[in-house]
């Protein structure tokens, strides 16, 4: 009796010990009140993937054995698939509740480039599933400290004037199809001895999906691991409540297609912190939808970003395209965006905005930023590789959800180096960019001071210090 009391004593410490992470120190001193994150509560159970049948050899497909580890640990309540040193050859993974995917020090986790693995069952699917998904699951986990590959380049298209020649022959090398003008490569007929999974290289463009996908989940923890070559995004929970991204590391090629770091999508009480990025898109990005009609999370609330460092990306700090269903209560402060386009990039469009409440932004290191260091954009339009460039045509129904960037305040910036130090532009009859504080900041530019269209866009600069750096 008294050796299974003690056992079960320390399996009771294990699980208090995973949940007795304290975050409470990023919640002091915050301009505005914001719900706190509670920490991710994972059973003490472990299973090893080399018991499920794995091979770490990089060449045996372990699909079937992290479907087994996980099914096994789900049987017992959840807990730990340990993944050791080892190179892990996989197709997709799905997370169940109560479940950490756990990858030790030299793990490598690296998607299969055989498309067919990843075709969703679904009917209606318009994307193959993603590499890591979980929907409507509660409290999950990937944490460690090894590196999940998305094998992107199996996917992704890549334009030829972001790559040297030596580079451009390189994809080309791999198999694939150049478009007709010779400005786009598709990974198209591949020399990997898979076959395609669509009828014409950009229908299978279409399909690509991201990295990690989280879909309608609550209490979910990334901790430690490296993200890497992403198929399209690579972190993306979606329609999330109380999510921890702690120490990550997020990298892809600089020229990569839609390839985003961080995405939060209509997500509730999120904490990223302590996390490095560079990817080909968007580094550290909110997103808010249109309202759905099914009892989802709608909009961004209470979101706390702190302590981040993005370096290559199309912005450090990224609100939007999406701001349908609103941004409310969040804090972006002590992060450092070295060499990104962009540093704060406020980006809509008709058919896409929508209002913003109680953001604030501080302490925000930047350099060698290549565009603008603060910009405001609501003529935004996604557009897919290849799209001809048109002005899109907007129906009464899309107007009605222009961007409202208000209520939003940002202070004690330093940029040293970037084209222009602040640009803002709104849409003419619209009142989309108004009550937008901008203090205590210094830029250094090198091109243009301010682009500001004064009818569209009201800014209010206290104690703004816009230098110049041009070439005498």
């Amino acid at each position: 009796m008294t050796k299974r009391l003690w056992t079960m004593g320390c399996l009771l410490m294990t699980v208090l010990a995973v949940a007795a992470a304290d975050y409470g120190k990023y919640y002091q001193n915050l301009p505005v009140e914001v719900k706190r994150v509670e920490a991710v509560v994972i059973p003490a159970n472990q299973v090893m993937l080399t018991d499920c049948g794995a091979v770490g050899d990089g060449m045996t497909l372990c699909t079937e054995a992290f479907e087994k580890g996980i099914s096994r640990l789900s049987k017992l309540g959840g807990g730990r698939l340990v993944v050791p040193e080892g190179v892990w050859l996989t197709g997709p993974i799905m997370l169940k509740d109560n479940i950490d995917l756990h990858l030790e020090k030299n793990a490598i986790v690296l998607f299969s480039p055989d498309k067919r693995l990843f075709l969703d069952k679904a009917p209606n699917a318009k994307r193959v599933y993603p590499c890591i998904r979980a929907s409507k699951r509660t409290n999950i986990a990937i944490t460690g400290e090894g590196v999940l590959n998305g094998n992107g380049q199996q996917w992704r298209p890549v334009k030829r004037g972001k790559n040297s020649d030596a580079e451009w022959n390189q994809y080309q090398a791999m198999g694939g199809q150049v478009t007709e003008k010779g400005d786009l490569w598709y990974p198209w007929q591949m020399n990997n001895g898979y076959p395609d999974i669509a009828d014409t290289p950009q229908k299978q463009e279409g399909m690509r999906n991201d990295l990690i996908r989280l879909t309608d989940c609550r209490n979910v923890l990334v901790e430690g691991v490296t993200i890497m070559n992403s198929p399209r995004f690579h972190l993306h929970p979606c329609y999330c409540e109380n999510v921890i991204i702690d120490g990550v590391t997020v990298l892809s090629e600089w020229n990569v297609q839609n390839g985003d770091g961080i995405d939060l999508s209509d997500c509730h009480r999120a904490l990223i912190v302590n996390s490095t990025v560079s990817v080909g898109d968007d580094g550290l990005c909110m997103k808010s939808g249109l309202p759905q009609k099914a009892p989802r999370i709608s909009g961004c609330r209470d979101i706390v970003i702190q302590d981040n460092t993005v370096l290559h990306a199309h912005g450090g700090f990224v609100l939007g395209s999406e701001t349908a269903s609103g941004v409310e209560r969040m804090v972006v402060r002590h992060n450092r965006f070295i060499g990104t386009d962009v540093g704060l990039r406020f980006k809509s469009g008709l058919g896409r905005g929508g209002q913003t409440k109680q953001l604030f932004v501080s302490d925000i290191m930047m350099t060698d930023i290549k565009d603008e260091a603060i910009i405001f954009q609501c003529d935004y339009v996604n557009r897919a590789a290849g799209d001809d460039g048109k002005t899109p045509t907007f129906t009464e129904e899309q107007r009605r959800w222009a961007p409202d960037f208000s209520d939003i305040h940002i202070t004690n910036v330093v940029c040293h180096g970037c084209a222009t130090a602040i640009k803002a532009s709104g849409i003419s009859g619209l009142n989309c960019v108004h009550d937008i504080d901008i203090s205590n900041t210094t830029i250094i530019y090198n091109k243009v001071e301010r682009q500001i269209d004064e009818k569209t866009a009201r800014l209010h600069l206290t104690d703004v210090r816009l230098i110049s750096n041009k070439a005498k």
